[in-house]
């Protein structure tokens, strides 16, 4: 049976470029709040943020099975998007997107004005980001997301396979959109400055998995391995993880990906690449590789997938050469410096679980990929839901996530389409 909580194999590069950080302590004993929280990441700390705002006496705890960083909200490609992910340019669904963008682009800025508060550098850049693609596969999809763009009334700059060498230092793909809508991050080192930023008064327990939930006697009952927490609010912020305590079973699943991030790379190598020095690529097909050249001079790939258990060894480590190595052909040879997973919750829509799953019980999960600055909106939205304060109608703009199938026909559903979409998409892996 899986863990109710991330356990992963190898150690997080982006946390492992960073100074050494003393965590908080672990829960140690039995403790009442006024709301528990689990899962110390952009969903989790925007709710904790957003509740104590609004019930400035209340009693708030955030738990996390791991450390600042460490755990998923800082195992991701670094992509901040200010733009809803939707690729729908259907005139009827124009002014929902409007909203939508509206409200990310509200949450990034409260995003960037708590690294600001932090006082210390951080690696957030609005450096926008590339859609890349090679094949006629991701050529139709490019397309698509070139009329998503100009329905909302977005920006955005073509690109050919010149000019994308020109900028990228690379001719694999034969067009691309730049959209400047998009920061770009260190993500372990955002995590870290928006714990900073937490109320004093909210409680933060890292290195304290939850091991089960369950309600009675009117209140929410938190395990952990050394105590235990009780409340009359839960909320679940921790996205594919949520499904592991008992909690939307049916309509999410797991995905783990995976990356891998250079050395620095040689100031001959670096000339090379183009004369953008700190650019993102996302795929065109979902799943294609996402690469990122950071500023302080690696490059990193993100790829691969499985479903619902993470796998190491030497045969990922060259599947994510491959990649990079295809891409780049200056780079053959060149290893990585670290390479780690991390979980994805994926709902079979694309659309989250969100809102009061049960009383007292809240969640937010299934970002499928795109839990950063959406993730921090759906978070503070909570908090105002679960406190009895209007909020928008999640469901009509963002969707809510359909059934899946049971087990074993969702794990073999999902190798049957992969592959089948694989090999639509070779061109683009």
């Amino acid at each position: 049976m899986s863990k109710p909580y991330p356990d992963y194999q190898l150690a997080c590069g982006w946390n492992a470029l960073l100074p050494e950080r003393k965590p908080q302590p672990s829960l140690l004993g039995e403790h009442p709040a006024d709301v528990i929280i689990i899962g110390a990441g952009w969903t989790g700390l925007a709710c904790a943020r957003r509740w104590q705002e609004l019930a400035p006496d209340a009693r708030v705890v955030v738990i996390d099975a791991s450390e600042i960083g460490e755990g998923n909200p800082g195992r991701n490609s670094g992509f901040l998007l200010e733009v809803a992910l939707a690729e729908d340019a259907d005139p009827a669904n124009i002014s929902r997107m409007h909203e939508c963008n509206r409200m990310i682009q509200e949450a990034m800025q409260s995003i960037a004005a708590d690294v600001k508060a932090y006082g210390h550098p951080v690696d957030l850049e609005r450096a926008g980001t590339y859609r890349a693609a090679v094949g006629p596969v991701g050529l139709k999809s490019l397309h698509n997301y070139k009329a998503f763009l100009e329905g909302a009334d977005l920006p955005f700059r073509q690109l050919d396979r010149a000019e994308l060498k020109l900028e990228l230092g690379t001719e694999f793909y034969s067009a691309g959109l730049y959209s400047p809508h998009c920061y770009l991050a260190q993500p372990a080192q955002v995590m870290r400055a928006l714990v900073s930023h937490l109320p004093g008064s909210v409680q933060l327990y890292e290195n304290t998995p939850a091991l089960s939930i369950k309600r009675a006697a009117g209140k929410w009952q938190v395990r952990t391995p050394n105590g235990g927490l009780h409340s009359p609010h839960l909320v679940l912020a921790n996205n594919a993880f949520t499904r592991n305590l008992g909690v939307a079973r049916s309509r999410l699943a797991t995905v783990y990906t995976y990356a891998g991030l250079t050395a620095r790379l040689s100031d001959k190598v670096l000339d090379s690449l183009g004369s953008n020095h700190n650019w993102g690529i996302l795929p065109t097909h979902r799943l294609g590789s996402t690469l990122r050249r950071t500023a302080d001079g690696r490059l990193l790939v993100r790829s691969v997938h499985d479903y619902g258990r993470e796998r190491g060894g030497d045969k990922l480590r060259l599947a994510l050469q491959d990649r990079l190595w295809r891409r780049f052909p200056q780079l053959a040879g060149t290893g990585f410096e670290h390479m780690w997973g991390g979980a994805v919750g994926i709902t079979h829509n694309g659309a989250p679980v969100w809102g009061e799953i049960e009383p007292g019980l809240f969640a937010s999960s299934g970002c499928n990929g795109g839990g950063t600055v959406k993730g921090t909106l759906l978070g503070g939205l909570l908090a105002e839901l679960a406190l009895g304060h209007e909020v928008p109608d999640i469901a009509s703009l963002f969707g809510s996530a359909s059934w899946m199938p049971p087990e074993p026909f969702r794990g073999i559903g999902f190798h049957a389409v992969s592959q089948l979409e694989s090999w639509q998409g070779r061109q683009e892996l």
